[in-house]
């Protein structure tokens, strides 16, 4: 049994009720000692002071640190204590944060793999799909999505889908995506979700019945957006909404799935369908790849490759939104350039018609997403048009 330094218990006592208030670190350091005498008040508050103070580091091997440590010390509450499995989730989840930005992922999975058996299975799907690993990854989503954890909504629903898709299970994903498209039009028919997010939903099956093979369901789909579309351009949205971005954000990288490298443990993907929980490492390596996207785009330009210099441009639009599409600061201005260029590349391509369609579909979504309605509809009424052209 540790011998307990009573000097510096009352040290700690003194300090904690003092009438200064003590720093972060100074907090810390006296929860440390007082959770050797007692547990059961103080190892709860030393998780918090250690969680908080990885929260304002900017230092991968000291959130690392903490991290381990608040881990450690939320391991130490006792079994049945009712903040137990919330804070130890919350430690795992800065522990997991700091392995992955560090490389080391292996280690990463299994502190993820300790949140799902706590009961916060996200994060462990957002890393199996991340991994290529989606059947698994669905199954998680399933159990949370059908247990209420979150709550039914787009991004769980989205997700879902997304690693059934994934999974080459193509019409379970498509009823998932079904499923969140009748909510949608229910919110929609009582004001509270956007035409907006109506449309980019229904664009999206389509896109997803096209790739599965279901020429006819994909059309269908299509004629319902353009019927949603035609409303937006004649009379706009019934109510203002505040910022949708991360919508239109989350279903156009996904729209880019097929167009990137399969996902594996050993060259792992971002998870497509969230635009949340993306381990950093991840992240940073797939939007770091847009120099080199960039330069083969200009290769392919003077080459006079246009069929490719069309799909690598798309692959640059995609990072681009990944990387700030979320901020609706000039958001037009930024970003209207990347979709002009895709339609006036396809342009050039008279013979392939499916490629000038999918680029007057993205900027359609895009032009949803800035709320300039008449020339979306006008350009996904083109593209409507160019599917029935073989």
């Amino acid at each position: 049994m540790r011998k307990i330094d009573h000097e510096a218990v009352l040290r700690a006592r003194v300090l904690l009720l003092g009438s200064g208030r003590p720093s972060l670190l100074e907090q810390v350091h006296a929860y440390r000692v007082l959770a050797e005498v007692s547990p059961k008040a103080y190892l709860p508050k030393l998780v918090d002071a250690l969680l908080s103070m990885s929260y304002s580091r900017r230092d991968p091997e000291v959130d690392l640190a903490l991290g381990a440590e608040a881990v450690e010390a939320a391991r130490r509450i006792e079994d049945g204590a009712a903040t137990r499995a919330e804070q130890l989730c919350r430690a795992l989840d800065a522990y997991q944060r700091a392995l992955f930005a560090l490389g080391r992922r292996a280690e990463g999975r299994a502190a993820c793999e300790e949140m799902a058996k706590a009961g916060r299975s996200g994060r462990l799907a957002n890393i199996l799909a991340e991994e290529g690993r989606f059947r698994e990854a669905a199954e998680l989503n399933e159990k949370a999505v059908r247990n209420g954890i979150p709550e039914h909504s787009f991004w769980n629903m989205v997700e879902w889908a997304a690693n059934l898709e994934g999974a080459g299970l193509h019409d379970e994903a498509s009823d998932v995506f079904r499923e969140l498209i009748d909510d949608t039009r229910r919110e929609v028919a009582d004001q509270r979700k956007a035409l907006a997010i109506l449309t980019w939903e229904l664009v999206h099956l389509s896109r997803m019945r096209e790739a599965a093979g279901h020429e006819a369901d994909a059309a269908a789909t299509r004629r319902e957006a353009l019927t949603v579309l035609e409303e937006l351009a004649t009379t706009g949205e019934p109510k203002n909404w505040s910022c949708i971005l991360g919508w239109w954000v989350t279903l156009f990288a996904l729209s880019g799935r097929c167009d990137e490298p399969a996902a594996s443990a050993e060259s792992p993907m971002p998870p497509f369908g969230t635009d949340l929980g993306w381990s950093s490492d991840t992240r940073d390596a797939f939007l770091d790849t847009l120099p080199e996207l960039e330069a083969q785009a200009a290769g392919l330009s003077e080459a006079g490759r246009l069929p490719e210099l069309v799909d690598v441009q798309r692959r640059i639009s995609i990072r681009a939104a990944l990387r700030e599409g979320g901020h609706p600061c000039q958001f037009g201005e930024r970003f209207k350039p990347y979709f002009d260029e895709g339609v006036a590349l396809a342009r050039l391509l008279p013979d392939d018609p499916a490629r000038l369609a999918r680029a007057l579909t993205d900027r359609s979504m895009f032009l949803v997403a800035t709320r300039t309605f008449e020339p979306a509809r006008d350009d996904f009424a083109e593209a409507v048009a160019l599917f029935h052209i073989p």
